[in-house]
């Protein structure tokens, strides 16, 4: 369909209404003709003049160069603006104990600052700037994994993550001794959530790295596992026993875990979310875990719809982070005593599952066991 397009009329020369006087028809000599075809001279005249005067004047560079330097002081502030304001969210959801969101908004926080922290090349934060940052990131890790584990040995309390508040929100003069005797975030850690979806597709490692061989893991950090809740008259709790996964390239894999957690159907936690042991050992196309999980809620009291979600991952030393390889799920229906054999799909986590595709045709699959525990 076009647009119709009014062309704007031409009101220098309207068409009178009426006749126009003598003196000023065709021939006519009066001043006031005169003066109009004067001023139309005038204006030819001065539409072909190249006087200096009717130039723009030359732009300053110097002056430019300062209009431009706030906008760059803007672009710094806004970034600091947008950590503080989620280091507040988190702290607010931590206060009212909404504890799910505050470690989600923990774990994305600390991983924004220590991205500025390991940037290379320039940067808008000086090196004592980003050892700061890298400490904050660190006191960030600590609160969440204390809201993970109530058992946790360094419990890193609220009251003080708040005294942290200051300091994020003004890192750009903040010239004073760091509070907590702490070190920055080490460079290899876990991606915050979300964040595996922006990432390159998985590298081929290097070919026959160990494919194929029998090797037990060195010791690691023991995960973050949480105990088997209280029991209950009538309730039934369960426990998953992990015991392998089978992957073409298992060898390849270095410090593979696995992480657990449920999520609703809207892909919100509903329990929080644990962290196996690095596995024991791998063999051929399995590595294998032997680990229970217990879920931290009676299967009675789960939302309709959930589902728990396993996602494996493992260190890319090449990247220097942690990345999800694939994940699988299994949902309320399929809760049921004895042993299961659930499908793997690609990358990025669906946890609302409905975009799924699976990870290889092969047969492949996640090995777990399940245990029923009733109080009669």
């Amino acid at each position: 369909m076009y647009r119709r397009i009014r062309r704007p009329l031409n009101r220098e020369t309207p068409r009178p209404k009426t006749r126009a006087p003598p003196e000023l028809r065709p021939g006519g000599t009066s001043s006031l003709l005169r003066m109009r075809r004067s001023a139309e001279r005038t204006e030819r005249a001065w539409s072909g003049c190249h006087h200096r005067s009717l130039l723009r004047a030359p732009r300053d560079s110097k002056r430019e160069k300062d209009r431009e330097l706030p906008a760059t002081m803007s672009d710094v502030n806004k970034t600091v603006q947008k950590w503080h304001a989620s280091f507040k969210k988190g702290t607010d959801f931590d206060s009212w104990g909404q504890l799910v969101e505050a470690i989600d908004e923990y774990q994305i926080l600390a991983r924004q600052l220590q991205k500025e922290v390991q940037s290379s090349g320039s940067s808008d934060f000086t090196e004592e700037q980003k050892k700061t940052l890298g400490k904050i990131a660190t006191c960030l890790e600590m609160r969440s994994a204390s809201l993970q584990c109530t058992q946790s040995k360094e419990d890193f309390k609220l009251e003080d993550l708040k005294k942290l508040e200051s300091i994020i929100k003004n890192i750009l003069s903040y010239s004073k001794d760091f509070p907590f005797d702490v070190q920055p975030v080490p460079l290899r850690k876990i991606l915050a959530p979300g964040e595996e979806e922006n990432l390159e597709l998985e590298e081929e490692e290097d070919a026959a790295a160990g494919a194929g061989s029998t090797e037990s893991f060195p010791p690691r950090a023991p995960g973050t596992l949480l105990p088997r809740l209280p029991s209950e008259p009538g309730m039934t709790l369960l426990t998953l026993k992990i015991e392998k996964i089978g992957l073409k390239d298992a060898g390849q894999c270095i410090d593979p875990y696995m992480t657990i957690s449920v999520k609703d159907v809207n892909g919100v936690d509903v329990n929080p979310v644990q962290d196996t042991p690095v596995a024991t050992k791998k063999e051929d196309t399995y590595i294998h875990f032997s680990v229970d999980v217990e879920i931290q809620r009676h299967v009675e009291k789960l939302p309709k719809g959930a589902a728990i979600f396993f996602e494996f991952k493992h260190y890319k030393p090449k990247k220097r982070f942690t990345s999800t390889k694939c994940f699988a799920f299994m949902e309320m229906d399929e809760i049921k005593p004895g042993p299961i054999v659930i499908e793997l799909y690609k990358k990025p986590t669906d946890f609302k599952r409905k975009k799924l595709q699976l990870l290889t045709k092969k047969p492949l699959f996640l090995h777990l066991q399940q245990i029923l525990h009733k109080e009669s």
